[in-house]
């Protein structure tokens, strides 16, 4: 299981584009996060769901099997409104893959074998569907930091290896689509691609890569893909990329110009996050006794706080104070207030006083898919 564990579907964006770092993570732990913690309880539900509408999962089962994940500390009020629009995709692809192939086949969490191009290579899909000419493959992403794209997205498209692995000896299948389903963040994002050319791309980029990155072998590249590599802190590759900066030899010895500028911003983010990733591995170690010449770890700063509210409430009221000068009460904000009572609670009883001002202007690269800020507008809503 070791191979599985150095080449997964998850994490192929980063093995792939550095080979070595598949074998250099094996010196680090593993961490989980409550992220990910969310993320599995939501695939819970959503494949509950799946299952009750598509495989006539009962009632009493189907309730019994929720009524657990409700008592997960992580469970909000307002997931199964978010699992609803993927469960609703997949139910979607569904019926227009029985309006061409009346006899088409879904999977729900299928195990999808892609170990003909990656050693041991296995993941989970979490929804299959299987009808003559095309395949998709859906994927439900609960997280909400970024959008996911499903363009030549890598561990979408090992999945689909594993499908055509898996099942096209049932049908002639001709293409393969990938879609990633991302509720919170209101995006589905789907690509497709025929089944020659995903072949020969597993073949001659695919397979190659894997071999290197069993073996720990081949060119250290420091990326974007770093973000979730267990040895980023440490990497000395991320490092001279990221200390290039500080080579940077201006053209003007007093002021920077507008080159300048542009080229520290092109890497301010990636630098800012190599340095507090930096700190975050040299606190933790720290605290587990190893030492760095000129620093020491310190008790940080903190606020003062009642011991005991209601003790000091009953203490205050006792003297003749007045609840509305020694408590405040304010609105909880929108986001929290879906995860309360429900997204669709909170559209159907406060829509109408939900309003989304104009955000305040951020630079981004011109990749960004956002509109150019429009100070004209702006002024109008103020």
């Amino acid at each position: 299981m070791m191979a599985h564990a150095m080449l997964s579907a998850s994490g192929a964006s980063r093995w792939m584009a550095c080979t070595p770092s598949a074998r250099l993570e094996q010196q680090f732990e593993n961490k989980t996060s409550d992220y990910a913690a969310e993320g599995t309880l939501a695939h819970e539900l959503g494949e509950l769901k799946l299952r009750k509408e598509l495989e006539g999962l009962s009632t009493r089962s189907f309730n019994s099997k929720v009524k657990k994940i409700q008592e997960n500390k992580l469970y909000t009020a307002d997931m199964p409104d978010y699992v609803d629009m993927y469960v609703e995709t997949c139910l979607e692809r569904v019926s227009e893959a029985k309006a061409t192939t009346p006899d088409a086949l879904f999977k729900i969490e299928q195990r999808l074998d892609f170990s003909e191009w990656v050693p041991e290579g296995f993941g989970t899909g979490d929804f299959v569907i299987i009808a003559d000419g095309t395949m998709e493959v859906c994927d439900l992403k609960y997280g909400k930091g970024v959008p996911v794209s499903a363009n030549n997205n890598k561990q979408m498209m090992l999945y689909a290896l594993g499908a055509i692995s898996e099942f096209s000896f049932l049908y002639d299948i001709e293409k393969v689509r990938m879609t990633i389903i991302q509720p919170r963040l209101d995006n589905i994002s789907t690509f497709e691609v025929t089944v020659e050319d995903l072949l020969k791309w597993a073949e001659e980029y695919v397979k190659p890569k894997a071999e290197l990155a069993i073996k720990g072998e081949g060119e250290f590249c420091a990326g974007d893909h770093c973000k979730f590599c267990r040895a980023k802190a440490v990497c000395r590759a991320r490092a001279e990329k990221n200390l290039e900066l500080a080579k940077y030899e201006f053209e003007k010895p007093t002021t920077m110009d507008n080159n300048d500028i542009a080229y520290v911003l092109s890497k301010v983010d990636e630098l800012v996050s190599w340095a507090s990733d930096v700190k975050e591995y040299a606190l933790e170690e720290a605290l587990k006794g190893e030492e760095f010449e000129g620093y020491k770890v310190v008790e940080g700063r903190s606020n003062r706080k009642w011991s005991s509210e209601d003790d000091v409430a009953k203490v205050l009221i006792g003297q003749g104070f007045l609840e509305n000068i020694i408590y405040t009460k304010k609105l909880t904000g929108i986001t929290n207030m879906e995860s309360a009572i429900g997204k669709k609670e909170v559209q159907r009883l406060l829509g109408d006083y939900i309003i989304k001002p104009v955000g305040k202007p951020t630079l981004v690269p011109v990749a960004d898919k956002r509109e150019p800020y429009n100070p004209a507008k702006s002024d109008f809503l103020e």
